[in-house]
């Protein structure tokens, strides 16, 4: 027996993204859902998604309150976010209420596959919480707190190590300077304090650090660790 589609909920006001979405979605063995608005989308809820994509410019409910309100209706569902080009403050907004990740208008629909692959590979990896994390070359033993790159065991400081921790709890999800200064430092606000520990840990995890393969910058916005294999 083929194993059942993955059923994506399409949440959009404009009718040419739904039909591109619906289409390019549908001929890779997705089943698509729609809502051309926040109303419609709450009510689609209940025929469960596995993952969402969800334009932040809808007419009837602004963007950031119904991802709100998905989320104190579904803590977990994948949140793949459309918004619109230079809304960084939005995006930022956005992440910060639980959004997985984001793409600027106008996008690509290999990107968009790659993004959702990713956030439904972390769902599956919260729920499972595999003790060992893998991705290339990396891997993250969260049992033994042994990191290693190929044979190579790399020591990392504490608070490097928590960093990376935290990376690795969200591999493939965007996380935001403002979610990783409070996951590490109660008091501090400052994304300085981050930029350093990231310069250090990508010092002694990445081949060349001034091209990292796995911890990844979302400009303006926060880090990104590569998604497991």
């Amino acid at each position: 027996m083929n194993a059942p589609a993955i059923k994506v909920l399409v949440i959009d006001d404009e009718p040419p993204i739904r039909k591109l979405l619906r289409m390019g979605l549908s001929t890779q063995g997705y089943d698509i859902l729609e809502a051309s608005n926040g109303k419609l989308a709450l009510e689609k809820l209940a025929e469960n998604p596995a993952l969402i994509i969800l334009d932040l410019g809808l007419p009837d409910i602004q963007g950031h309150d119904l991802l709100r309100m998905i989320r104190g209706r579904n803590e977990s569902v994948p949140i793949v976010v459309l918004s619109s080009r230079g809304d960084e403050a939005g995006k930022v907004q956005a992440l910060d209420l639980g959004a997985d990740d984001y793409l600027t208008k106008p996008f690509g629909m290999d990107e968009l596959l790659a993004r959702m692959r990713a956030a439904l590979r972390h769902q599956l990896q919260v729920q499972g919480e595999r003790p060992v994390f893998r991705a290339g070359d990396l891997s993250v033993d969260l049992v033994r707190r042994i990191v290693k790159v190929g044979e190579r065991e790399v020591k990392l400081s504490p608070k490097e190590y928590e960093l990376l921790r935290v990376l690795v709890q969200h591999a493939g999800k965007v996380l935001t300077h403002r979610f990783l200064l409070k996951e590490l430092w109660d008091e501090l606000t400052d994304a300085q304090y981050l930029r350093v520990y990231v310069r250090q840990l990508r010092q002694k995890i990445e081949a060349d650090p001034e091209r990292p393969q796995f911890v990844l910058t979302e400009t303006g916005i926060g880090y990104r660790l590569r998604a497991p294999d």
